[in-house]
């Protein structure tokens, strides 16, 4: 009785050695590997990399839900993946990316000692107080860094207007050539409230603003893009990215002339798609972000 016991207990024991094994087997094959899953993206996407209406290697998707918005931007960038990596994996030099948008009014990288912080405020399209923009606190971490792989992240709790819970999120994966292909991600989630104040502003002064997607043909035979909130996020994730290679393209400058050749470059890049990008002229804008810069250097 007590042998038929024992042999009893050692194949129990053995089953769930088995057991455990297989499970941490699985959880190590179920584990996705980022740099695999980015370059998988980028061959499912070379032929619209190729062939596109933005006229560059990019593709844009867009999502919405009742409650969240978000937009995916997939490039590829003519610079080599260190000196992708030596700019972005840099809090400060985020700061740089995210003033060049229209409504950041400020943007100062703070450490603490829970990590690393973007005070950010956020505003009009036009010159603004501080106190008048609402401020958003990125957390940024860096999520992965190797020889050919980093991942970045910025979120934030709170945001204006009804949003919260906001992700920008770069990945960036080596290329042959001295290229790189990078994902950006830019979500938010939003109320009821803030869906009001959407709908409101898409319906008044934001009328007929639209984004990239192309849904049809209008009457001319001209393209119908998608608007309402998917045309919102879209504009803004298109902005963004349009910072991100600015801000790249810049790197290569004089210190000195960095910043304006950031400037410069991130207006022409937006006027190259006028119908959905254009706010404000050539010189409202580098007079707004030259006060803008001069301010963030100087407020903290």
């Amino acid at each position: 009785m007590q042998k038929r016991f024992w042999s009893s207990s050692v194949s129990w024991f053995r089953c769930l050695v088995l057991i455990c094994a297989a499970g941490v087997s699985y959880g190590a094959i179920a584990k996705p590997d980022p740099v695999a899953t980015l370059r998988a993206k980028y061959t499912s996407l070379e032929q619209q990399l190729r062939q596109n209406q933005f006229k560059r290697p990019l593709v844009l998707e867009s999502a919405e839900t009742p409650s969240r918005l978000q937009g995916d931007i997939y490039a590829v960038v003519d610079y080599p993946f260190g000196a992708v990596n030596a700019g972005l994996n840099n809090p400060e030099h985020w700061c740089d990316v995210m003033l060049l948008h229209l409504n950041t009014k400020y943007c100062h990288a703070i450490e603490r000692p829970s990590g690393t912080i973007l005070r950010v405020n956020i505003g009009k399209k036009t010159p603004q107080e501080l106190a008048d923009a609402a401020r958003v606190e990125f957390n940024y971490s860096v999520l992965a860094a190797t020889p050919e792989y980093v991942e970045i992240l910025l979120n934030a709790k709170r945001g204006p207007m009804g949003t919260s819970d906001y992700r920008i999120l770069l990945e960036v994966v080596a290329l042959p050539n001295a290229k790189a292909f990078l994902h950006l991600t830019y979500a938010y989630a939003v109320n009821f409230s803030g869906r009001l104040a959407m709908q409101t502003y898409l319906g008044t002064i934001g009328s007929g603003k639209v984004g990239f997607t192309v849904i049809g043909k209008l009457a001319d035979g001209q393209p119908d893009y998608i608007g309402g909130v998917r045309g919102l996020i879209e504009r803004n994730t298109m902005r963004y990215y349009l910072a991100i290679d600015t801000f790249l393209e810049a790197a290569n400058a004089p210190p000195a002339a960095q910043l304006e050749k950031r400037l410069q470059s991130w207006f022409a890049a937006t006027e190259r798609y006028p119908r959905q990008l254009h706010e404000v002229d050539r010189g409202a804008y580098l007079e707004m972000k030259r006060a803008e810069y001069l301010r963030q250097q100087t407020v903290h």
